[in-house]
């Protein structure tokens, strides 16, 4: 089903984040167009709702996304409307991360692509991404922990599942 998972996550110099979720996969599990790149995104938003069994919930608007707490509330997270690429070696729905509860500033984007091979690579990215829950740039690493432990804990585990829900639908 998923093989080669691999997964990183780095503290760059200015505190912003960068995470990324790789798997193969044995076929794709999107078509390569713009209603692909939807799909990829509206799946993670899905998974995300179902990983927190409703808690954390996905609101579309106009203007992007948000992330409520029961679906109500100030947004956890904010994110602008998504920029769509399509070619014939990957599909990828990238949203800019504007604002939240849980961001410092708004800054970063998280990107969710398929890339065309032998064996497609599904991924599931976040870069430059400034945590509230993170070690500000100038404290001691164990300053983050509230991150590491809870929000970049729960991301790995959405993007697992969010794979292998990819590879599930795509074989019905």
């Amino acid at each position: 089903m998923l093989s080669g998972w691999t997964e990183s996550e780095r503290r760059l110099d200015d505190g912003a984040i960068a995470s990324d979720q790789h798997a193969l996969v044995e076929q794709p599990v999107v078509e390569l167009s713009a209603a692909g790149a939807l799909r990829l995104a509206e799946v993670y938003w899905s998974e995300v709702e179902r990983s927190t069994v409703g808690l954390v919930r996905p609101r579309v608007s106009g203007d992007g996304l948000e992330l409520r707490l029961l679906g109500v509330g100030p947004a956890l997270l904010r994110f602008g409307a998504p920029r769509l690429l399509a070619d014939k070696g990957a599909v990828a729905a990238t949203y800019p991360i504007v604002g939240g509860l849980l961001t410092r500033r708004a800054e970063g984007t998280i990107s969710f692509r398929q890339i065309a091979g032998d064996r497609p690579e599904l991924v599931s990215e976040i870069e430059g991404f400034h945590p509230t829950l993170a070690a500000r740039p100038d404290a001691p690493q164990w300053t983050g922990e509230l991150y590491r432990q809870v929000q970049a804990r729960l991301h790995s585990r959405v993007s697992r599942r969010y794979f292998i829900r990819l590879v599930r639908e795509a074989r019905r």
